[in-house]
């Protein structure tokens, strides 16, 4: 366990590659739909971390038997057709909000009697609008503390009703986990999709995965129709390495004048942090896709310039980019990040906190969700990390170039990427420090 970790300053101008685990997003979406399937799937390139393993834990709790091999990055899942075989189970989603929302409603489709608690953490992220949405549909819900909010009691016979609405404004998770789960019940369901993320990444991601496993499912003008009764019954699948990991290394290319190419990470990525590909060629880098993975050369930027961007679909890279906007010339301005207030940590609220330590100069811009940050000069700090594994990933990005930089309680990466600063340390080490007198690299 690490208590703090010192980042230490990545020399400039070099060409690097490396690899990324497998994306949580990907990860958990294929093991709720390997359980719901018929007879034997296996998952390549599973991600292992805290999340991912919180499900897989949740899985064998409720009776599934699984084959788990760590090392060769591969889960087998007996399916079950959408029957739950412990159907009186207690489980634990920890701070998985995947974990939290898509085994809340599959448990609600399967029918059953469960308990289900979280983390401290996860108790305090919304789950109302699920909540209320299942209990609408005849779904026995009682919260055994805060209204609302885990943990709660779960009594249900399956999902009887044939049309569902659910807003997609505080979690587009709400909708992917009654999209996955509808194709379970036998009258099939219509999702009426609302609010300002209907056809967000996150929810193609969960169309095009069920297309993948031969789930007939079809999304237009925000109504999403799913037939019943449909199992899938694929035998393999493979797991993309997790874009919003590359976006760490991506964006070194731009703040280190660096050549970064992350392995099997391909522009036809179906994850919606891909686009953060498209910043990086405004803070002028060349990225090309090789047969290897996706390359981002920076090495031609001697600096580059604030931009303004909506980042409502790709959120989980705000931090990034206002990790390395100090470093630009002129204001940095992200807008359309209102929702990312109730995710693992208040990030909007975090980001403004922790680079006003740092001495740069940010404010939120209320009536457009969104923040301003000023290129300026960064002081040393200490970050507290929140127990958000973003910040703690992102804000080392900012000691890379400045120095000075201490990351607080930087295992919380566990939750998606383990070995994060273990994978610093060796690039450090083999590429080698800055170690200028000035102490500042400054544009």
């Amino acid at each position: 366990m690490m208590k703090q970790y010192q980042v230490r300053r990545m020399k400039k101008g070099q060409s690097f590659c490396v690899r990324v685990p497998g994306s949580k997003s990907i990860t958990n979406r294929a093991l709720l739909l390997a359980a719901q399937s018929v007879g034997v799937c296996t998952l390549k390139g599973v991600l292992f971390s805290a999340d991912s393993r919180t499900f897989l834990n949740c899985l064998q709790n409720l009776g599934f038997e699984l084959t788990i091999r760590e090392a060769q990055q591969e889960v087998t899942i007996i399916g079950t057709g959408g029957k739950i075989p412990n159907s009186t189970a207690s489980i634990y989603v920890g701070s998985a909000g995947t974990a939290a929302r898509f085994l809340t409603v599959f448990l609600a489709a399967a029918g059953g009697d469960y308990i289900v608690d979280a983390s401290a953490q996860m108790r305090k992220r919304p789950m109302e609008p699920l909540i209320a949405a299942l209990r609408k549909a005849g779904v026995e819900i009682c919260c055994l503390e805060e209204e609302g909010h885990f943990p709660f009691q779960l009594h249900s016979a399956g999902i009887q009703v044939s049309e569902m609405t659910i807003d997609t404004t505080v979690s587009s998770q709400f909708a992917s986990a009654l999209m996955m789960s509808a194709a379970l019940m036998k009258q099939g369901l219509t999702i009426h999709l609302t609010g300002g993320r209907v056809t967000g990444s996150y929810i193609l991601m969960t169309l095009h995965m069920m297309h993948q496993f031969g789930i007939p499912v079809d999304l237009k003008e925000g109504v999403c129709k799913i037939p019943g009764g449909c199992h899938s019954t694929l035998e393999q699948y493979q797991i993309e390495p997790d874009v919003s990991a590359a976006g760490y290394f991506f964006a070194m290319a731009p703040l280190l004048q660096s050549c970064v190419l992350v392995q099997d990470v391909h522009l036809d990525s179906m994850q919606g942090d891909i686009r953060f590909l498209d910043i990086c060629r405004q803070l002028g880098c060349r990225i090309t896709d090789t047969s290897q993975g996706v390359q981002v050369d920076g090495r031609g930027v001697t600096e580059y310039h604030g931009i303004e961007v909506n980042m409502k679909d790709f959120s989980d890279q705000t931090l990034t980019l206002a990790a390395i906007a100090p470093f630009a010339q002129g204001e940095t301005k992200i807008t359309g990040i209102g929702h990312i207030r109730k995710q693992e940590s208040d990030r909007l609220a975090v980001i403004l906190t922790e680079l006003q330590r740092m001495g740069i100069d940010c404010e939120e811009i209320p009536e457009e969700e969104g923040i301003c940050i000023h290129g300026g000069t960064v002081q040393p700090s200490v970050v507290e990390t929140y127990e958000d594994h973003r910040v703690a990933m992102a804000f080392a990005l900012t000691g890379l170039r400045a120095g000075g930089i201490t990351i607080d309680n930087p295992d919380c990466c566990a939750k998606t990427f383990e070995e994060y600063f273990r994978v610093l340390d060796e690039l450090i080490d083999r590429i080698g420090e800055e170690t200028d007198e000035a102490g500042e690299w400054t544009v």
